[in-house]
């Protein structure tokens, strides 16, 4: 079983190998050579093109190539290679021709790129913008939006008045009187049967406040934060705005029950000015004390650095509680401004990066108190 087992494991290094290395790959052996030459020469026309093999900016080329990948790669591949190819290729202007994008993966990476280039499409284009976004929007609500409302409700029973409540969550003096029959003589005190809870449930800050970096390097961020605003809105509970902005602010919280129409109204690609938003935020928030405000944004500013530190601590100081989300996508890598990073954390504003799939965890602890 054991040498089976090396066996497997040494055909399936063998492979990678010949992946890697392509047609360098001289005596490396595949247990799927046809398989494997297919996907060597798919790879290879992407990251590796030859004059006479690349796939240069031919749609009928691009579009054979994606057919083939699609059978020859899984699906999180595709996807990352159709970016690369994008990103590589400068096919920015060939997103929207029918042949090529009907073979394109819908993503929000790929929702992000189109929604980019609006300003620069003509008017005819507008509905294929529009079933993209859709696309996208609908499998990451399916997604997206059950993880979040279980969060939720899963955060509010946890904390709930329950048998066993935290230690400073009990309400000594009623667990005493309910316990008296339970004094121990011979240890002088009373051990209780039953600790009785203060009786303060926990509860939802009932206003949240997203402000959306509308820059080019935000734009996968904000195509999901769009769909989780949608989502947070739909709870009854809450009362959801959402400013997007760049060198202005625009307030599209009458959007924010329609994730398309949302994304549709975003102006991706400017430049960034953070005071604005946090200065229009001031204006706006009516109970500081019932509101969180998140700022998603790689925290790279174009305006007065010292003018968005004053206006963070009028925030605080007034009773906002506020997350810096540095980026919200699959990565959970972020590039970000060190400098007001770390000021942001001497406030005691949290700053950090954030899966998609986590943030309904995420977001459910900072909206209970």
């Amino acid at each position: 079983m054991t040498d089976n087992r090396n066996l497997s494991s040494n055909v399936q290094a063998s492979r990678r190998w010949r992946l890697i290395l392509g047609t360098d790959a001289t005596g490396v052996n595949s247990a799927e050579d046809g398989l494997d030459q297919r996907r060597v020469r798919s790879l290879e026309a992407l990251y590796r093109p030859s004059p006479a093999g690349g796939l240069g900016r031919s749609t009928l080329s691009l579009v054979r190539w994606l057919d083939e990948i699609r059978c020859q790669f899984p699906e999180s591949v595709v996807r990352v290679m159709q970016h690369d190819a994008i990103e590589r290729l400068n096919l920015r202007s060939l997103l929207l021709e029918p042949e090529l994008s009907d073979r394109l993966e819908p993503d929000p990476m790929l929702a992000a790129e189109v929604l980019t280039l609006m300003s620069t499409l003509p008017d005819s284009k507008a509905e294929r913008v529009r079933e993209i976004v859709r696309q996208v929007v609908e499998e990451l609500e399916q997604r997206l939006r059950p993880a979040t409302q279980q969060a939720l409700s899963g955060r509010l029973r946890q904390r709930s008045p329950g048998l066993h409540p935290r230690y400073r969550d009990i309400d000594w003096q009623r667990t005493l009187y309910a316990n008296l029959k339970h004094y121990q003589p011979h240890y002088g005190t009373i051990i209780p049967e039953r600790l009785i809870h203060r009786g303060t449930p926990p509860r939802l800050l009932s206003d949240v406040v997203l402000c959306l970096d509308q820059s080019a390097s935000m734009a996968a961020s904000v195509v999901y934060a769009s769909v989780f605003a949608s989502v947070l809105a739909s709870v009854s509970l809450l009362n959801v705005r959402l400013f997007a902005f760049d060198t202005s602010v625009l307030d599209l919280t009458p959007h924010v029950q329609d994730p398309v129409n949302l994304l549709l109204g975003m102006q991706l690609g400017g430049g960034t000015d953070i005071a604005a938003a946090l200065r229009y935020s001031l204006q706006e928030i009516q109970q500081p004390h019932e509101t969180i405000l998140i700022l998603l944004s790689d925290l790279y500013d174009g305006g007065d650095r010292q003018q968005v530190w004053r206006l963070l601590g009028q925030l605080l100081a007034s009773g906002v509680r506020v997350i810096s989300l540095l980026a919200l996508d699959e990565t959970g890598i972020p590039r970000y401004d060190v400098a007001n990073a770390e000021y942001l954390a001497g406030l005691g504003i949290p700053s950090f990066a954030c899966h998609p799939d986590e943030f309904s965890g995420l977001i459910s602890e900072y909206l209970l108190i």
